[in-house]
């Protein structure tokens, strides 16, 4: 369920149930609303603590919205940062 450049916000939308407001789901997960509107809104990421919440709420698990949290990192960064010529290190047999 890795999608690369997909903010794990965005998943979480997904994973919500119908109908329910970000100030339910932030009393169900034992989180601030305002932090819980920011990792929706693609502001804040997930940390794993919140990756614990989610995984215990959702029946997931916490890595993998860890991994998808890294997943868009790594993503984010070879997108706006282009690495200099770095020669593999050479191992002596």
């Amino acid at each position: 369920m890795l999608l690369t450049g997909a903010r794990p916000g965005e998943v979480l939308r997904e994973w919500l149930p119908e109908g329910i407001t970000v100030t339910q789901a932030a009393e169900e997960l034992h989180m601030a609303r305002p932090t819980l509107s920011k990792v929706l809104n693609g502001q804040a990421g997930v940390s794993a603590v919140r990756a614990r919440r989610l995984a215990a709420w959702l029946g997931t698990s916490p890595d993998m919205w860890v991994k998808m949290q890294a997943a868009y990192d790594l993503w984010q960064q070879a997108r706006k940062v282009r690495l200099p010529n770095i020669q593999p290190m050479q191992r002596a047999a």
